[in-house]
């Protein structure tokens, strides 16, 4: 091959059990914009551009635990959300869906559920 072909990141899709439920979660917590959707797979992009998130149902979708166990569903990704206040940050997250993990692994970041049990990690600037 004479050199590499051009590559750019459309979008990052998660699995979940109903793509429109999470979809909608995220569309309020980022204030982002549904841009297209079918029954099981919807797009949600920043009006100002970038890398979008996609949503794909999946029927035999099982929620990864956090933290991970041997023998349990273990996560494939997770995502990492900047923020300029953790407490207030957490509290808009959890209004929109989200639920706070038991476990957090460190003081200067707060690691939340999104509501298909996907790790959502938010830190400071």
């Amino acid at each position: 091959m004479a050199g590499r072909p051009r590559f750019s990141l459309g979008t990052v899709v998660l699995d979940c059990a109903d793509a429109h439920v999470l979809a909608g979660f995220y569309r309020r917590l980022l204030g982002w914009e549904v841009t297209y959707s079918e029954p099981d797979w919807v797009l949600v992009r920043d009006p100002d551009g970038g890398t979008g998130l996609s949503f794909q149902s999946e029927p035999g979708y099982q929620a990864p635990v956090w933290p991970e166990r041997p023998g349990e569903q273990q996560k494939m990704l997770h995502l990492d959300m900047r923020v300029d206040d953790l407490d207030e940050a957490e509290a808009y997250a959890v209004a929109a869906g989200a639920t706070r993990a038991d476990f957090q692994p460190q003081d200067d970041v707060r690691v939340l559920l999104d509501p298909a049990g996907h790790p959502l990690c938010l830190f400071l600037h």
